[in-house]
């Protein structure tokens, strides 16, 4: 699930690595590993065409399933074994689970893409379309372009010899665009790998900021909430009296001004996004539309708004929850509330460890030729699926190639990104496979 700005592509000579040769920290297998990346940077973009023309929107769970039949025997080559997890409990297509086994004792890493996009079968945007070194597709940078990322990583280290010793498992959902109710059963399997993993690197699109690729340490959580407001009902004439009392929806507004003016504070994002009340009001059964009846001399019985927050740590999540209750259960004379809370994804919280992963990272870049990877702000970046295991592991995200317009028609990949971001996922994986 990308939510990143601002992501404009820096220019080419910006970009450009060093020659192979004159990348001297590089050791023999690494610059053989930074080849290998080269010289099959056309046969990824095939591999890229093909998945991105097989329709796999979060409901499509056949077309999923295809997309994960095409990329077994690609894991299988590299000496993986494929494991697929079904899902049709959660009304969801199902994992995809590549397993290496490596050396005794060594660092254990999992590696996290997605096959589900956000465009089902009715959307017209459907193929996979090159200009040059750009391509436009349905999910040609999330997370389709993440998935030829990692698998050409792994080929050069394969090409390398750096691949045999590496404790990797690969985590490919099917669903995390919309993820499988209940969340606890649809995200088991990867929270069982994310607590055998020590490190794990999410491979959604690359966050750049101001021309500047950035390193994510940090995405937020996203909990969905509902409040439902009561009133006493009557005409019109006896609102704000001891009677009557100020009705659903003025309670309502009162309550939402309250979260408005008392909630603020850093690394919190909060929105109402359905609302509705009347004499009459309900949700439909995904609680995406609303119904509402009644009169302007009526006094609204019932009100109902939806919205979500997003914190950056389990502690934030907890403690707003807990002054949104406190908020809603001072209700006004006369009228009645409560809040019920879901949450969707969790906070990868900014740790030490994932700071630490950072500078391995950044490291080598360094060797690489490439600029340093700052710190993106979390507010710059939404939930992910890494999110499930940060709280178990060290954690990177936004491994995957750079691009714009994600979730939109015409989304587009910057195709040579592919091999930037390859090659600092093989030799990072690499180097933490040694230690």
């Amino acid at each position: 699930m990308a939510f990143w700005q601002n992501t404009a592509v820096l220019p080419a000579l910006a970009l450009a690595i060093s020659p192979i040769g004159a990348q001297a920290q590089l050791s023999d297998a690494e610059q053989r590993a930074a080849k290998s990346i080269e010289a099959s940077f056309e046969e990824d973009i095939t591999l890229l065409e093909t998945i991105v023309n097989i329709n796999s929107g979060t409901r499509n769970a056949a077309g999923n399933q295809k997309v994960m039949a095409v990329l077994r025997p690609e894991f299988e080559a590299l000496g993986f074994a494929v494991e697929y997890v079904d899902q049709t409990e959660f009304d969801r297509a199902g994992h995809f689970f590549a397993v290496h086994k490596g050396r005794e004792g060594g660092k254990k890493i999992l590696l996290i893409a997605h096959t589900d996009t956000v465009f089902e079968q009715d959307s017209g945007f459907q193929d996979f379309v090159r200009n040059g070194d750009k391509a436009t597709g349905p999910g040609v940078v999330d997370d389709k372009g993440g998935i030829v990322v990692i698998l050409s990583a792994l080929k050069a280290m394969h090409a390398a010899g750096t691949l045999k010793a590496a404790n990797i498992v690969v985590a490919i959902t099917g669903d995390e665009e919309a993820v499988g109710r209940p969340i606890a059963g649809a995200r088991a399997d990867l929270i069982k790998w994310g607590k055998w993993a020590d490190i794990a690197l999410d491979f959604e699109g690359l966050s750049v900021q101001d021309g500047r690729d950035m390193g994510v340490v940090a995405r937020r959580s996203s909990n969905s909430w509902q409040l439902v407001t009561r009133g006493k009902t009557g005409h019109s004439s006896g609102i704000f009296s001891a009677n009557s009392g100020d009705g659903a929806i003025f309670e309502m507004t009162r309550i939402l001004s309250r979260f408005r003016n008392e909630l603020p504070e850093p690394n919190l994002t909060f929105n109402v996004g359905l609302l509705t009340g009347g004499a009459d009001a309900a949700l439909d059964e995904q609680g995406l539309k609303a119904s509402a009846a009644g009169k302007t001399n009526i006094i609204p019985a019932i009100a109902i708004a939806r919205g979500d927050f997003r914190t950056l740590s389990d502690e934030q999540t907890d403690r707003i929850r807990k002054k949104m209750q406190t908020i809603v259960a001072d209700h006004a004379p006369v009228t009645e509330a409560e809040i019920t809370f879901s949450q969707g994804y969790p906070p990868m919280a900014p740790t030490d460890g994932n700071r630490a992963l950072l500078v391995r990272l950044n490291d080598v870049n360094r060797d690489l030729g490439l600029a340093e990877q700052p710190e993106l702000d979390p507010l710059k970046r939404g939930a992910g699926d890494v999110s499930f295991v940060a709280r178990y592991v060290d954690a990177l995200a936004g491994m995957g190639p750079g691009g714009q317009g994600s979730h939109a028609d015409g989304e587009t990949i910057d195709l040579l990104t592919i091999k930037r971001q390859a090659k600092r996922a093989a030799l990072l994986i690499g180097r933490l496979a040694k230690d």
